[in-house]
């Protein structure tokens, strides 16, 4: 994965919303009858910038979620945004889950499947397009796509590190 204690947040720092990606149900098999659990992902954010993931497991359905939330705000990136997307084309990869994000034009909406719609909703992207190539778990999906978010770099970013003014940047 790219480098991760640059774009950390701090949970205390903002109010965040919570979705709910993924509920499975798990049983064990054992020679008292089945023991059902339930793994619950969710996907944290203040929908303006910053999103993390979490996954918890437990026999109940709501202490799996509460599992989930805390782990995700354990979890949080900051992502930047562009007017309403993101800067720039971005591939991301965990395990055998790839996504490929571009930007949009105003008005697009966020096109995407599943649980990359969840974490770019939740992050506060509002234009974009994107598409899931590859293992379909969500899972790996959502961490591919939270890997594809963390490679982002701001224009402001990449102008301090090639030590150019931001007009140079855009104007070639």
């Amino acid at each position: 994965m790219a480098k991760k204690s640059s774009n950390r947040v701090k949970p205390a720092e903002t109010e965040l919303k919570e979705k709910l990606v993924n509920l499975n149900r798990v049983a064990k098999v054992t020679k008292g009858g089945r023991t059902f659990s339930f793994a619950a992902i969710v996907v944290v954010g203040d929908g303006n910038g910053t999103v993390g993931h979490g996954l918890g497991k437990a026999r109940d359905v709501s202490e799996a979620i509460s599992k989930a939330v805390d782990d995700a705000k354990k979890n949080l990136i900051r992502v930047p945004l562009h007017k309403g997307t993101i800067p720039h084309e971005q591939k991301g990869k965990y395990g055998a889950g790839k996504v490929l994000i571009k930007p949009a034009a105003d008005g697009t909406g966020v096109i995407a499947g599943g649980a990359m719609r969840a974490v770019l909703e939740i992050a506060g992207v509002h234009n974009v397009l994107a598409k899931s190539m590859g293992s379909s778990n969500p899972h790996n999906v959502v961490k591919a796509t939270i890997d594809a978010l963390i490679k982002l770099r701001s224009p402001m970013d990449v102008s301090r590190q090639r030590n150019i003014s931001m007009e140079k940047l855009f104007n070639g």
